[in-house]
């Protein structure tokens, strides 16, 4: 494992135990091995570290809605759709207990918010890259044209997101895959 990987696995580790407001950069060098000073030549921030984070040391969201994104027409629209429930019901039980923290003070989510974009990041990627997805199917004919792609997108990701915040508040494991299928059923009616 590099120094970047180390840095991140450590990062995770961290982040999930004591939030992103909690974690400290000179915390998180300690726990990789490294100096602070080596892990500034790999990330500007600890902005840039809680991003890697997601996308690297995370389930990977964005990849399935990029990857479903790029190859509509392949497989059902309900096995795609229960994939990216899935994808995101790990996403967002993973991120949920690092994340959480962002929004213990308005200046520290401001700030917060600000890095993110300036990096062109952020939370409602998801949300886009599904819309994205599901206008192809619609093209292909695989979903009506009065279906709201918006509210669909919105409606699958924001009961993800709260079926895993459910997860760690009731402290119990859930079955995801079965949620998932449970989750998209009702969208395609």
């Amino acid at each position: 494992m590099g120094t970047r990987e180390a840095i991140l696995a450590a990062a995770s580790r961290i982040m999930r135990e004591q939030g992103y407001a909690r974690a400290t950069t000179k915390e998180i060098a300690r726990a990789a091995g490294y100096s602070e000073a080596a892990l500034y030549k790999h990330f500007a921030d600890k902005t840039e570290i809680f991003l890697g984070v997601l996308t690297e040391q995370l389930p990977a969201l964005g990849a399935v809605l990029t990857d479903l994104a790029a190859n509509a027409g392949r497989d059902t629209v309900r096995a795609n759709l229960t994939r990216v429930a899935k994808a995101a019901l790990d996403f967002y039980a993973e991120s949920f207990p690092i994340a959480a923290s962002v929004f213990s003070t308005r200046e520290l989510l401001a700030a917060h918010r600000d890095a993110v974009h300036e990096r062109s990041a952020g939370p409602h990627h998801p949300h886009d890259k599904l819309v994205e997805y599901l206008r192809a199917e619609q093209r292909l004919g695989r979903l009506p044209r009065s279906a709201d792609l918006d509210a669909t997108a919105a409606l699958l990701l924001g009961a993800c997101f709260q079926q895993a915040f459910l997860s760690h508040f009731e402290d119990g494991p859930r079955d995801f895959d079965a949620l998932a299928k449970t989750l998209v059923k009702p969208l395609l009616r």
